[in-house]
């Protein structure tokens, strides 16, 4: 009788007793505690309403990100209110024109997962999945909404029509109520680091992928909602992992193959995967303290500056510096760039630029001049 060929991390006989080096991974994990701690610590520098502020802003981040992966785009202004209509108190929402029904849906599911602390059950999962497809539909192709899939011949695939490349083949449908089982109890009852739990189920849940689509996006939640739980049941965190993932996206897929694929992974070890899971959050980390690091600046700037006779169009430009870090705002102000993001004259922008040089708001770069002078903020 011809031998079974196995290929897919499934098919593995010590499935789902996944094979990791946790040694391998401790230095990684205090680098990964190291910066949640500053970012514990800086977080109490300011005012509930700032963290809030803060929070909506991470939590936009996520949701923009998580969709981008999968190539679905949203408009930051409209993901923004969805979450301003549910965490600000005083936000009109009869007034918001942004918002939109998708989006609405989707701040639901990042929301929940971050601040529902309770044991992770189906219908729970089911509920999430009915936020991302509630038309039943993804583009022409009718789905199962809140409901494990029932095709046996699932298949990760990308390429050109004629040009397929298969990247992933799921287990079974017949399987899948078992497996989900297994890592429903595993999320809520493993006492493994939360940071490698977090990467494991990731893994553990695509590897299963229990839907006809959103396997990536439920993934990432069910990531958010086990990091999520070392945090107080009214914050949120305040670093975004799917915008790291995203950074990476090629690096993301590359390390699914390697790790989903037997015939690449041949000893069974996700220790790999684990490694590079563990990096993005380190650098989710990173990201998120430099957003802070430009918060504190910014309001150290406005409290220097608060009294100044500044008109609109120098408070946005100001504002769109300072909101992106000055090192970052490539090239410094210059008269072109002004003009851009006001949508004023020539003249009129080098009248603002020379009154916000008057006040002390910004200061020339050293080394520019004439045609070329530019200017940075002076904090």
């Amino acid at each position: 009788m011809r031998k079974e060929i196995r290929k897919w991390i499934w098919q593995h006989p010590d499935y789902p007793n996944f094979k990791y080096d946790k040694p391998q991974l401790i230095e990684l994990i205090g680098q990964i505690d190291y910066h949640r701690g500053i970012l514990d610590g800086l977080s109490k520098l300011f005012k509930q309403d700032d963290i809030r502020q803060i929070e909506i802003e991470v939590l936009t981040d996520e949701a923009i990100n998580t969709s981008l992966i999968e190539g679905e785009i949203f408009k930051r202004e409209s993901v923004r209110s969805s979450f301003r209509k549910k965490l600000e108190r005083d936000f009109d929402a009869r007034s918001d024109k942004y918002a939109t029904a998708a989006t609405d849906a989707l701040s639901e599911i990042l929301i929940d997962c971050n601040l529902n602390k309770e044991p992770l059950n189906l219908e729970r999962v089911h509920g999430w999945h009915n936020c991302l497809f509630e038309n039943n539909y993804n583009r022409l192709h009718r789905i199962n909404v809140a409901k494990f899939r029932e095709d046996d011949d699932m298949e990760v695939v990308s390429g050109a029509i004629g040009f397929e490349k298969i990247h992933y083949r799921a287990a079974p449908a017949s399987q899948i109520q078992s497996d989900m089982n297994n890592f429903l109890k595993y999320c809520n009852s493993s006492d493994e680091n939360i940071y490698i739990k977090s990467a494991l189920a990731h893994l553990w849940f695509v590897s299963i992928h229990p839907y006809d689509d959103g396997n990536g996006r439920i993934s990432r939640a069910i990531t958010d909602y086990i990091l999520s739980k070392s945090t107080a049941t009214t914050q949120f965190k305040l670093y975004s992992i799917s915008t790291a993932i995203n950074d990476d996206r090629k690096g993301y897929y590359d390390i699914l193959d390697k790790t989903t694929n037997l015939f690449i992974n041949k000893t069974f070890d996700i220790t790999p995967w684990l490694v590079w899971h563990l990096n993005i959050l380190k650098n989710a980390m990173i990201h998120a303290l430099k957003n802070i690091e430009y918060l504190i600046q910014k309001t150290k700037f406005w409290d220097t500056h608060r009294t100044k006779a500044l008109n609109e169009r120098q408070i946005k430009v100001l504002n769109k510096v300072l909101d992106k870090g000055g090192e970052n705002f490539e090239g410094g102000i210059n008269t072109k760039k002004y003009i851009s993001l006001t949508k004023v004259s020539k003249a009129t922008a080098v009248r603002d630029i020379s009154q916000l040089v008057e006040f002390g708001c910004i200061k020339q770069i050293e080394g520019t001049d004439g045609r070329n002078v530019r200017y940075a903020i002076n904090i």
